[in-house]
């Protein structure tokens, strides 16, 4: 299965060929091949030791590979061009606490633009911003290691915004979240797409994916075995199966409706609640 692209979108990255073991006895990536267009929304998708952590340290710099090439706007990651690549992958990690290093909320913010040796009036500006788009503007003095793991996920997601980045990583970003920020992390991540952020989100969560991805990579041992749209990839029961994979819920609700004839098959496929029952009123005019 693969991804059709439109020829205006910019490729911002470029797998090719990539491995990476961490000892002898264990290969995390065996020959990833893809391209990440500029603009994109990407769940990506499998079961614990899939590989999905490794390949996003992988294409953040955290990580060399052992073997095939990264490139990042057509150019070839090196040692000389790591930089370039590190200040626009930023990454979002699934414990905040393994991200968060400074005293107080403004001064974490803050880290990554001086980090990047921008002007002092430029670096105020960003986390200024920053902390307004996350809503912790009123947190700036305090410690970021007292706040909730709601908050403390702001923070991360304000530090990474602050640095403005190409592309953002969020590695698992619901984990250990109440529903009530989980909305506000999805919340979040609209709005960054709205304003035309390459996104990549890894997550075990399927109806979530069904209704925010545009694209879903599926890693399983090491590789990239499906790579399509989240109604291709859930409707391929192979792909399901080998991945260790749920189907989504609004996905098994219409596809029964449909089946015991409550619904006309005209393969409308809601993503969520709202268009299951616009298609459900219109059903029930149609039949008036």
């Amino acid at each position: 299965m693969t991804n059709t692209q439109t020829t205006e979108r910019q490729a911002v990255l470029q797998v090719k060929n990539l491995h990476y073991a961490y000892d002898e006895k264990k290969t995390a990536l065996n020959g990833i091949n893809v391209d990440i267009y500029s603009g994109e929304r990407i769940a990506i998708v499998g079961s614990n030791g899939a590989g999905k952590s490794t390949f996003f340290l992988n294409i953040n710099g955290v990580l060399t590979p052992e073997e095939g090439e990264i490139l990042f706007e057509g150019v070839p990651v090196t040692k000389k061009t790591l930089k370039q690549l590190r200040k626009n992958i930023g990454i979002v990690f699934q414990d905040a606490d393994n991200q968060i290093v400074a005293s107080t909320v403004k001064a974490e913010v803050s880290f990554g633009p001086m980090n990047l040796k921008l002007p002092k009036e430029t670096v105020k500006q960003r986390v200024e911003t920053a902390m307004e788009y996350m809503n912790i503007s009123e947190y700036g003095d305090r410690p970021p290691h007292y706040l909730s793991g709601g908050e403390k996920k702001r923070v991360a997601i304000a530090d990474i915004i602050a640095m403005e980045p190409r592309a953002i990583i969020f590695d698992e970003p619901t984990a250990a979240l109440d529903p009530v920020n989980a909305a506000m992390l999805e919340d979040v991540l609209t709005r960054l797409s709205a304003e035309g952020k390459t996104l990549l989100v890894s997550t075990h969560d399927v109806d979530f994916t069904y209704r925010w991805a545009e694209r879903v990579l599926v890693f399983c041992g090491g590789e990239i075995i499906a790579d399509g749209t989240p109604l291709e990839i859930f409707r391929n029961q192979d792909v399901v199966k080998r991945a260790n994979l749920q189907r989504p819920m609004m996905l098994d609700v219409y596809e029964e409706l449909v089946s015991a004839g409550l619904l006309p098959d005209d393969h409308s496929y809601p993503r969520v609640p709202s268009e299951l029952a616009e298609i459900a009123a219109a059903n029930r005019a149609g039949n008036e």
